[in-house]
């Protein structure tokens, strides 16, 4: 037989010299791949850039520059003509258009701002007007909106919040309006509808004068067993719209497993406005209560049914003892007849 040795040599040459091609091409194609990725990824960037958002806010006091006004504050007696302008910038590169309109304010249930839709204003979002209610701001610009609020000549003093509403491409931006008739003012701040359930105080605030408020409140709570609860007064999250009311919550995490206490919500606000109510909280374990009360009506029920059947057993017939009525009434009369025939 021939020698292999040739052979194996000749075959181990083979996958060698296919490794040395395929380095060859994988090196200029891997950096082919590599230059398309990056040359994609930055065109990819520049035609897609984050379009930063429009803002729309109360123009700038000064020449040119932002105030840094969070919102407008307007004041004039019945009668009067209020004027500012609203700021509305655009920082991309297209042209944007943003309608304009105006809204009355009011307190959602849980005591957020919110302003109404387009057709249910009646206060300041009726008596105040733009320039024109749909602006288009170039690239990179802003544009600036006289606005003009009329204050008509029955109009109740005090605050008329409402708001200027800015919408564009599905977004919607509402620029407040803190609008004060002149006249009186009453601070008037009532606390009501107090309950505790599980661990929550319930409670609800409710402004019945003509200023905005932003309440702060205290809460106690006293037991039979002494105090369960102190918290100082301090300002809470809400700003009450007048005439308008909030059903708010207090947690209470550490209630006692077993008491009746009562609960003492004080609230105040500026102006002079305060107010105060209670209501009572019994606390109970329920669970071990009602287990003991169902081991308790079981007790009972098996110990009447044994008396029952004592009872029974105790009043039931015996061996030996007198007959029925019907019975003793028969062997009367055989006694009868037989006395009276021998007589």
């Amino acid at each position: 037989m021939p020698p292999l040795t040739g052979h194996l040599t000749r075959f181990a040459k083979v996958p060698s010299a296919r490794r040395r091609l395929a380095r060859s091409l994988a090196v200029p194609l891997l950096a082919a791949l590599w230059w398309t990725a990056a040359t994609t990824g930055a065109a990819g960037a520049t035609e897609h850039p984050a379009a930063p958002a429009w803002t729309a806010q109360p123009a700038a006091n000064g020449a040119g520059r932002d105030g840094g006004r969070p919102y407008f504050y307007l004041e004039g007696l019945p009668g009067s003509v209020l004027q500012d302008r609203l700021s509305v910038t655009n920082p991309g590169p297209e042209p944007l258009t943003v309608r304009l309109r105006g809204a009355d304010a009011y307190n959602t249930a849980k005591g957020g701002f919110a302003v109404r839709g387009a057709h249910g204003s009646t206060g300041t979002g009726a008596w105040l007007r733009t320039a024109t209610d749909k602006v288009t701001v170039p690239g990179r610009t802003r544009a600036e909106v006289p606005v003009s609020v009329t204050v008509p000549g029955d109009a109740l003093p005090g605050d008329h919040p409402g708001a200027i509403v800015a919408e564009s491409g599905g977004r919607s931006v509402g620029v407040r309006v803190q609008l004060r008739v002149g006249g009186p003012t009453l601070a008037a701040l009532t606390v009501e509808d107090v309950s505790v359930s599980g661990g929550t105080i319930h409670y609800t605030l409710v402004n019945r004068g003509n200023a905005v408020l932003a309440p702060r409140l205290a809460v106690s709570a006293d037991g039979v067993f002494g105090t369960l609860l102190r918290r100082d007064a301090r300002t809470l999250p809400v700003e009450l719209l007048p005439g308008q009311r909030a059903r708010l919550t207090e947690p209470w995490r550490d209630t006692p497993a077993l008491d009746s206490a009562t609960v003492r919500l004080r609230v105040s606000a500026a102006g002079g406005a305060h107010d105060e109510a209670t209501a009572p909280a019994l606390f109970v374990p329920w669970v071990p209560v009602t287990g003991g009360a169902l081991l308790l009506l079981a007790g009972a029920a098996a110990a009447a049914y044994a008396y029952r059947r004592r009872a029974a057993r105790r009043d039931g017939p015996d061996d030996g003892a007198a007959s029925s009525p019907d019975l003793q009434q028969h062997s009367d009369e055989r006694h009868l007849v037989k006395a009276g025939a021998q007589s």
